[in-house]
C-alpha cells in the first residue's frame, strides 16, 4: 500500500509527521509532500538528515505558486492559502505520476490531506482512490468554518466597517449553530471578522471545511470523549476519526518507528534547550510557562490547537490569549465546556494577568480546573490505550484503507 501525504501549509504543522509516522507503522509506504519553502526550512532547522527519508519513507516538493522570499521569512498566510488552492493541483499530480510509472514503489492507494488542501481531494477522485481529510484544528472549530455560509447567506457577515470590533457586536449570541451551545460571534473562527465578502480567508476556510465533507473520510486529532463535538458532525458526515491525541498515540510506536520519530523531526525552528536546566530545578506546578514540563503549573497560551491539546494531554489548565483563527473557539471551549482555562481580557494588563495566575496557582477556582484538567488526561491517555476510542478508531481507519 502506498500513501501521498499530503502537508503543504504551515500552521498546524506539528502533527502531521506524527500521523505519516503512524500510518507508515502499520506498513504504508509513506511520501510526504511538502512546499519547497517549508522543505528548506527543515533542512536549515534540523539538518540534511531529517529530510533524507527511507526506501519506504521518501519526502517529495512541489511549488507554492509564490515568489521567493526571505528564507527565514513567515510566509503570509491568505497568499500562500490562495496560491496553493489556485496553482498546486497540477504540481502535486507530478509526484503521484512518478510513484505510479516506478516499479521500485507500490501504486498510490490513498492520499492523505491537509483539510485546507482541497486539490489533494480532487487528484484522488481523478484516480479513483480513497482521499482522506486530515482537519488538524479543534472539532468544535471546524463546526464553526462549516457555518461561514450561513453568516453570509443571513447578511450577519461582512460587517459594515470596523466599528463591530468595539461596540458589542461579537457579543451578539448565535445560538442556532448545531453542537456549538451558547457561542457569540466572538466565538466563531476569527476570519468572519471582515468587511469584504471577497477577503481570502473567510471564502478559503469556509469553502475548505464544506469540501472536506466530499472527501472519503476525515481525521480530527481529537479524542471521543473530550470533544463531543465529533458526534454533531458525524450526523453529516459519518466517515470520522478521532484519533488523537496523536502524541499520546505515538506511544505505541515499535521502537524502529521510534527511530524514525526522532529523525523526522517536525519543527522547522532551531531548538534552544538552555531554559529546560532551569525549569528542571522548579519545584512542581510552580511556573508559568508557553511549553509545558511537568514543573508548569498553568500554560500561558493563544490556544492554537497544538497547545491546547498539549495543555490536556499534560493535565495543566490555561490562561487564554487567543490572537486569530480557532483560537477563539477553543478558548471559549476552554473556558466555559472543559472547564479548564480563564480568559485574558482584550486590553491586557499585567495587573490582570497576576490576579489570573494567582486564582489558577492558588485559588478556589484554579484548583477545579487543576482539577479538571487531570480528569481530561486521564481520559486522553485511556482513549489512547489499546482498546481505547482513539486507539480503536485508528485501527478502524487503518481497516478502511485497505
Amino acid at each position: 500500500m502506498s500513501c501521498i501525504y499530503c502537508a503543504l501549509t504551515k500552521p498546524n504543522y506539528t502533527y502531521k509527521p506524527t500521523l505519516a509516522k503512524l500510518l507508515h507503522s502499520r506498513a504504508f509506504h509513506i511520501t510526504f509532500v511538502n512546499t519547497e519553502f517549508n522543505h528548506r526550512r527543515l533542512i536549515r532547522s534540523k539538518g540534511p538528515n531529517s529530510v533524507k527519508g527511507l526506501p519506504d519513507f521518501q519526502f517529495e516538493t512541489i511549488p507554492d505558486g509564490l515568489p521567493p522570499s526571505d528564507k527565514d521569512a513567515t510566509q503570509d498566510v491568505p497568499a500562500i492559502c490562495d496560491s496553493t488552492r489556485k496553482t498546486c493541483l497540477g504540481p502535486f499530480k507530478e509526484p503521484v505520476a512518478k510513484i505510479n510509472s516506478s516499479s521500485q514503489v507500490p501504486q498510490v492507494t490513498c492520499i492523505v490531506a491537509d483539510g485546507v488542501t482541497g486539490f489533494g481531494r480532487q487528484d484522488a477522485q481523478e484516480l479513483g482512490i480513497p482521499e482522506v481529510q486530515f482537519w488538524t484544528a479543534s472539532a468544535c472549530s471546524f463546526l464553526g468554518y462549516l457555518q461561514y455560509s450561513e453568516l453570509v447567506k443571513r447578511g450577519i457577515v461582512p460587517f459594515k466597517d470596523e466599528t463591530f470590533l468595539h461596540d458589542g457586536t461579537l457579543d451578539t449570541p448565535i445560538d442556532w449553530i448545531p453542537g456549538m451551545k451558547n457561542a457569540r460571534l466572538r466565538d466563531i473562527p476569527s476570519f468572519i471578522r471582515v468587511t469584504d465578502v471577497n477577503d481570502i480567508m473567510l471564502d478559503f476556510l469556509g469553502s475548505e471545511a464544506r469540501n472536506c465533507l466530499k472527501s472519503s473520510a476525515i481525521i480530527f486529532n481529537t479524542y471521543d470523549e473530550f470533544e463531543h463535538e465529533v458526534e454533531v458532525i458525524s450526523t453529516m458526515f459519518p466517515n470520522i476519526y478521532a484519533i488523537g491525541p496523536l502524541k499520546l498515540l505515538e506511544r505505541h510506536l515499535p521502537e524502529t518507528e521510534t527511530k524514525l520519530v526522532e529523525s523526522l523531526s517536525s519543527n522547522s525552528w532551531k531548538e534552544d534547550t538552555e531554559c529546560l536546566k532551569w525549569l528542571d530545578q522548579k519545584k512542581s506546578s510552580s511556573v508559568v510557562i508557553f511549553v509545558i514540563t511537568p514543573s508548569v503549573g498553568v500554560f500561558l497560551t493563544h490556544t492554537g490547537w497544538n497547545s491546547t491539546l498539549e495543555s490536556v494531554s499534560e493535565g495543566v489548565p490555561v490562561i487564554c490569549w487567543p490572537f486569530f483563527a480557532d483560537q477563539h473557539t477553543n478558548c471559549r471551549y476552554a473556558c466555559t465546556n472543559w472547564g479548564i482555562g480563564m480568559e485574558v481580557s482584550p486590553n491586557v494588563k499585567r495587573d490582570e494577568i497576576e490576579v489570573l495566575v494567582k486564582e489558577i496557582l492558588e485559588g478556589e477556582k484554579g484548583m477545579k480546573m487543576r482539577q479538571k484538567a487531570k480528569e481530561l488526561k486521564k481520559k486522553a491517555v485511556e482513549a489512547t490505550d489499546i482498546g481505547g476510542s482513539s486507539y480503536n478508531n485508528f485501527d478502524r481507519l487503518i481497516k478502511s484503507l485497505h
